[in-house]
């Protein structure tokens, strides 16, 4: 790129050519002193040409700046808000996610382990409801045999002891666990 105007010297226009600077070179060119290889006449040039640079940039960030102040103008409007962008960019970004393969594979892969395992859990579930049921009959068996023990116990100690059952049973004092 060469420079337009009166600047024409070849010097200055390889000063000011733009070709991207990498590493060393972005160090070498910022400790630099170009100002000794330039005339009076040139740094004149390169000093109003940066005051018209900023002034370009300035006027930019007014434009940009009026812009933004018309696009949320525009949005209140139409009714449109911050919380309603960021629900519409929610619903879209979630929509895009639930279209890519591996979000298919995911909910695929998921869906079918959380199929087995409510399976898994049932199976659990119903073989804990079978043992308590299973304990509660084993319970009320033992509480059977120990009644009907028991007034065996009774019945044989009144007849040992020569008195009514009643009586036995009062007089007893065993106890079957």
């Amino acid at each position: 790129m060469s420079v337009t105007g009166p600047l024409t010297s070849r010097r200055a226009t390889r000063l000011l050519e733009t070709e991207p600077l990498q590493g060393r070179d972005e160090d070498a060119v910022a400790s630099a002193d170009y100002s000794s290889m330039l005339s009076e006449e040139e740094k004149e040039e390169l000093k109003a040409e940066l005051v018209q640079l900023e002034d370009e940039i300035t006027t930019l960030r007014q434009v940009l700046s009026a812009k933004e102040r018309h696009l949320v103008e525009i949005k209140q409007k139409l009714g449109m808000n911050l919380m309603n962008e960021l629900k519409q960019n929610f619903s879209k970004s979630w929509h895009d996610m639930q279209t890519t393969t591996a979000y298919k594979k995911t909910h695929e892969t998921l869906s079918h382990a959380g199929q087995k395992a409510t399976a898994a859990f049932s199976n659990v579930g119903t073989a804990i409801s079978k043992k308590f049921g299973d304990m509660r009959n084993k319970t009320y068996f033992i509480w059977c045999l120990r009644d009907i023990t028991k007034r065996t116990y009774i019945k044989h100690l009144a007849q040992h002891l020569n008195m009514p059952t009643d009586l036995a049973k009062e007089f007893s004092y065993f106890q079957i666990i």
